[in-house]
C-alpha cells in the first residue's frame, strides 16, 4: 500500500528562513496555462503553475514585481510586515460581519393565488378565485412580530405571492402596521413587491409612492419568449408586463421597478434578443437567471430540457453584448455578475443569499408562508411545496421565534455550509466567492452538503467565477466595466 508522508519539520524551518512566510492561500486552475491564487478574504492573483512552486519553495526574488505583490496582497509577509497577519485579520471579520446581523430579509407570501400558468413555476400556484390561500391579518400580525425579533438593523419586506396584487388590501396592512411599530423599532426599513403587474393599477402606484414601496416584476425576453414562457389567458403577459413597467417608470422613477428573467430552453438561442428587450425598456439591470429545480419546473421536465453547461454558453454570450452594450455608451449590468464582483474585489460582502458562508438560510432571509408556516429560504418553501418540509422551521400560531430559529433541522444545515470545512470546497481557490446552499443540494442529491463534483451549482458559479477572471485579465476595456459594477 503507497502512502505519502510529510516532510520533516525541519524542511519548512529552512524554507521560513529564506526570507519570507506564506500566509494561507488556495489556488485552483483558470485555463489551460494559468492558475488563480487567492486567498482567506478572496484578494487574488492569475500566475503560471511554475510560478506558484516558486512561492511555495520560496524562490521568488525580494525585488520582483511580484514578491511586491505576493506581500500587498497578502500571500506572503517578512520581517518589514509584521502587520500583515493582524490585517489579515480585519479584512476576514469585515467579511463575515454580516452573519452578526442576522435576517434581514423577510419574504411575506400574501397569497397563492396566480392569474399565469408558467411551466417553470416554482410554487403551486393556485387559480386566481381561491381565497382560502390568501394570508390572514392575523398571520401578518404574527410575522410582523418575527421581523422586529430580528436584530438587524436594516430590514427589507418582501411581498411574495402566487400574484401578490391579489392581495394588495393585506400588503396595505403590513406596510403601515410594519411602519407603525417601526417608529418604536427605528430600523432602515424598506418594502418591495414581486408582482406580474397584471392588476397594477395607478391607484395601487399612488400607495407605492406614498410608501416608497420598490415593484420586482418579471420579464423574460420579447414578447413571443416571454409569453410562451409565462402564459395567461388571453395571451397579453408581454403587454401588461412592459405598459406597467413604462407606468410605474413615469410615476414613480426608473429606479423604482426592476425586472428578473428565468432562463427556458427557448431563451438559451435569444441571449442578444432578451438583453435588447431591457435596454429598450431603458432597464439597467438584468439578471441571466438559471431555472430552479423545484415545483412545476422539476414536475413538468423543464429543468432537464439543458444542462448547466450550455446554460453557461448562454450566460457568455450575453454577458458578452453586456459589455459590448457597455462599451457604446448604454449602461447597463448583469446582477450575478456584480454580486460576484463585489465578492472579488471589495473589501465588503454583498450578503447575497446563495453566496454566503455559512449558508443564508434563515440568517439572511425567511419566509413566511401565507397559513403561517415559516420556511429557511425561499427555495424551502419551494421545496415543501414538492412534500419535504426538511426545512420548514415552524408555524407562527404554535411556534415561538426562540423555538424556530433553534430549529435541529436548520442548526445542522448551517452547522454543515460552512464551506471552509466542506470535503471539495476547503482546497478550492474560488471558495471566498461563493457560498453554500443546502436546500439546494438536498433537494438535488438528498444530502445538506452535496458531492460537489456532481454539483451543477459549483459547476455554474466556478464557470462564472473563471470567466469574470479572464475577462479583467485579458480584456483591459472589459475590465474597467467590471471594476466599475464592483464599486
Amino acid at each position: 500500500m503507497l502512502s505519502r508522508r510529510f516532510k520533516d519539520l525541519s524542511h519548512y524551518r529552512q524554507a521560513e528562513q529564506l526570507g519570507y512566510k506564506l500566509l494561507p492561500m488556495r489556488f485552483s486552475y483558470l485555463d489551460e496555462n494559468r492558475y488563480v491564487l487567492s486567498n482567506m478574504v478572496g484578494e487574488y492573483l492569475v500566475l503560471r503553475r511554475d510560478c506558484i512552486e516558486d512561492i511555495v519553495e520560496h524562490r521568488i526574488q525580494v525585488s520582483s514585481t511580484l514578491y511586491d505583490d505576493l506581500k500587498s496582497k497578502h500571500f506572503i509577509y517578512d520581517e518589514s510586515s509584521q502587520i500583515a497577519i493582524p490585517l489579515l485579520g480585519l479584512k476576514y471579520r469585515t467579511k463575515l460581519t454580516q452573519a452578526s446581523h442576522f435576517t434581514g430579509l423577510h419574504m411575506f407570501v400574501v397569497t397563492l393565488r396566480c392569474d399565469y400558468s408558467c411551466p417553470y413555476c416554482q410554487v403551486s400556484r393556485q387559480t386566481d378565485d381561491k381565497i382560502a390561500y390568501d394570508m390572514s391579518q392575523e398571520t401578518a400580525d404574527r410575522a410582523l412580530d418575527m421581523v422586529f425579533l430580528s436584530p438587524n438593523p436594516a430590514i427589507k419586506i418582501e411581498f411574495q405571492g402566487g400574484e401578490t396584487l391579489l392581495n394588495f388590501p393585506l400588503i396595505q396592512y403590513i406596510v403601515e402596521h410594519a411602519e407603525k411599530r417601526n417608529k418604536t423599532h427605528q430600523r432602515d426599513l424598506k418594502f418591495v413587491i414581486a408582482t406580474n403587474l397584471s392588476f397594477c393599477t395607478d391607484a395601487i402606484l399612488d400607495y407605492c409612492s406614498l410608501h416608497g414601496i420598490s415593484i420586482s416584476t418579471s420579464l423574460d425576453g420579447p414578447e413571443a419568449l416571454h409569453n410562451k414562457n409565462r402564459p395567461r389567458p388571453g395571451k397579453n403577459g408581454h403587454q401588461l408586463v412592459v405598459e406597467g413597467i413604462k407606468r410605474i417608470q413615469r410615476r414613480l422613477g426608473k429606479d423604482c421597478v426592476s425586472a428578473l428573467m428565468t432562463s427556458t430552453l427557448d431563451s438559451l438561442s435569444q441571449a442578444r434578443e432578451i438583453i435588447d428587450e431591457y435596454v429598450a425598456l431603458q432597464l439597467n439591470e438584468i439578471f441571466l437567471r438559471p431555472m430552479s429545480p423545484y415545483g412545476f419546473a422539476v414536475r413538468t421536465g423543464q429543468i432537464d430540457k439543458y444542462n448547466t453547461a450550455r446554460w453557461l454558453e448562454f450566460f457568455k454570450e450575453g454577458l458578452a453584448h453586456i459589455l459590448e452594450l457597455n462599451k457604446n455608451g448604454y449602461p447597463i449590468r448583469e446582477i450575478y455578475s456584480t454580486i460576484v464582483l463585489r465578492k472579488m474585489l471589495s473589501p465588503q460582502e454583498p450578503g447575497y443569499v446563495d453566496l454566503r458562508s455559512p449558508a443564508g438560510a434563515a440568517i439572511a432571509g425567511i419566509v413566511y408562508n401565507y397559513d403561517g408556516n415559516v420556511y429557511a429560504s425561499d427555495e424551502a418553501r419551494m421545496l415543501a411545496e414538492m412534500m419535504d418540509d426538511k426545512f420548514k422551521l415552524g408555524n407562527l400560531h404554535t411556534d415561538s421565534y426562540e423555538a424556530m430559529l433553534s430549529n435541529d433541522e436548520l442548526m445542522d444545515a448551517i452547522e454543515s455550509s460552512v464551506t471552509v470545512s466542506c470535503p471539495s470546497c476547503t482546497d478550492c481557490a474560488f471558495l471566498p466567492y461563493c457560498g453554500s446552499d443546502p436546500v439546494y443540494h438536498y433537494a438535488t442529491q438528498h444530502d445538506v452538503v452535496g458531492n460537489k463534483a456532481l454539483s451543477n451549482f459549483c459547476t455554474k458559479n466556478m464557470g462564472i467565477f473563471r470567466h469574470l477572471i479572464s475577462l479583467m485579465e485579458d480584456d483591459p476595456v472589459s475590465r474597467n466595466i467590471l471594476r466599475h459594477w464592483a464599486s
